[in-house]
């Protein structure tokens, strides 16, 4: 078979190319031999999100106590919560997605194959059935994986994938990471009834975000009821033995810390990175570069060190999000089929989302790195607040929202909001940002009141 592209993968990125070279007309083929969507819709964003919604909306419901509606605060053992009919209804809605999905490949025109290829040379794949594709460009669109880290007991544990087999909250949860994942998984199972306690190797959590911010978010965390180990490497899980027959299989976690043995935990759960999915389609064997982490080496086009292979994506090793994936496969495919010869996608100023409790969203520099580039020439604006309904039920949760900006003009190269709503405010401010907006131009914004959005032009 003649094609134009063949995509191996069909997530987020794989199918982003796909659509996007079909629309330019290219012939396209798309390997994928399991769910549509990869990570992102079946063990990422969205399954994550709807927990996220859930533990949201059991918070909302105790403040809805606590300001006087007639309605029951959920137990603190997540019991008011029917987990499997919120299960049902999440797979329902990615199911919908997989229909979508598959609905707009056949209307696009594209190939779809239920398997697995490798490349044969730079030209060439070759599906698991053995038939042989001709194509003039190769996607490399594969993905990450959760890694185990390399300790005694590790298989004791799940990964943060196996979080979305939970059918109810384990009374005891053991996070081991201070990434993305281990903070939402922490906020969410923590909110739907169980009693979680987070390791962390490092001195905070989130080391590559904001420390002033990260530093907020534990405290708020901690309010919450998660108990935090920092700077408490793990070094072994093992097995311990049940009170009685009926709690099960439990874990134990050995730790660096001061103590370290700690009770035993109804479910582990690793969320200790993730690694890309390069291995066993053919690349090393072509020449393509990979790198010690796995990942594919590709430069600004997202070309790889072989002619006519490409990649984009978690694979690759660069910002692991799914808005990243989709605009860096959308703009490949319009440079190689749409005429487009310059596109590219900026990696700079890429806003994102902590989906914790509360979220943190974040754009641009963080304090830390503003100073390392440009030292005094450096001002940060700080806003410490609770937001109106927090305040009105007493609640001891803050937020903290942060301008770090540079030079006597002072742009603004970083936006931090940690808080109600930073998911949502974020995004029309990352526009600004990305358009060099100053401080001086936010101040002169009107602020809309009350809200906790208008903080951030009302900085002093």
């Amino acid at each position: 078979m003649d094609v134009d592209l063949v995509v191996l993968g069909g997530g987020s990125a794989g199918l982003a190319g796909a659509f996007r070279a079909a629309a330019h007309g290219a012939r396209v083929v798309l390997l994928e031999p399991a769910e549509f969507g990869g990570t992102c819709v079946n063990h990422g964003c969205v399954p994550k999100k709807a927990m996220w919604l859930a533990a949201d909306l059991a918070a909302k419901i105790s403040l809805a106590a606590d300001l006087g509606f007639a309605v029951a605060a959920p137990a603190a053992d997540g019991k008011g919560l029917d987990w499997k009919e919120l299960v049902a209804l999440r797979q329902r809605y990615i199911a919908g997605i997989h229909a979508i999905y598959q609905r707009m490949l056949d209307e696009a025109g594209i190939v779809w194959m239920p398997c697995r290829g490798r490349l044969h040379d730079a030209r060439t794949v070759v599906t698991e059935p053995g038939v042989h594709l001709h194509a003039r460009h190769v996607l490399v669109a594969t993905g990450g994986s959760p890694v185990r880290p390399d300790i005694p007991g590790a298989e004791l544990a799940g990964v943060s994938d196996d979080f979305f087999k939970l059918c109810g909250a384990p009374a005891r949860v053991g996070i081991i990471g201070g990434g993305y994942i281990a903070v939402e998984l922490a906020g969410v199972l923590q909110a739907l009834g169980s009693r979680v306690e987070v390791f962390v190797r490092g001195p905070r959590l989130l080391a590559n975000m904001d420390a002033e911010v990260a530093t907020q978010l534990q405290e708020d965390m901690t309010q919450h009821g998660v108990r935090l180990h920092l700077a408490t490497p793990l070094q072994a899980l093992e097995r311990a033995e049940p009170h009685d027959a009926a709690d099960g299989e439990r874990v134990r976690v050995l730790h660096k810390g001061p103590a370290p043995e700690t009770e035993a935990f109804d479910c582990v759960i690793l969320a200790t990175g993730r690694r890309p999915n390069s291995d066993g389609i053919g690349l090393e064997a072509l020449g393509v570069q990979i790198d010690e982490r796995g990942a594919i080496v590709v430069d600004a086009y997202e070309d790889t060190s072989v002619p006519g292979i490409h990649a984009v994506g978690d694979v690759t090793g660069k910002l692991e999000l799914t808005p990243v994936a989709i605009a860096a496969a959308r703009r490949l495919m319009d440079r190689l089929f749409g005429g487009r010869a310059g596109a590219k996608l900026d990696y700079e100023n890429v806003p994102t989302v902590v989906f914790s409790h509360p979220p943190l969203g974040t754009v641009g520099l963080t304090e830390e790195q503003a100073r390392e580039r440009h030292g005094d020439a450096v001002k940060v604006y700080t806003s410490r607040f609770r937001p109106m309904l927090t305040a009105l039920v007493d609640s001891p949760q803050r937020s903290l929202f942060k301008l770090v900006c540079v030079g006597k003009e002072e742009r603004v190269v970083g936006i931090h909001l940690l808080g109600e709503a930073a998911d949502e405010i974020l995004q029309g401010f990352a526009v600004a940002l990305k358009l060099g907006v100053t401080k001086q131009q936010l101040d002169d914004t009107v602020a809309i009141h009350p809200t906790s959005a208008e903080e951030v032009v009302l900085m002093r």
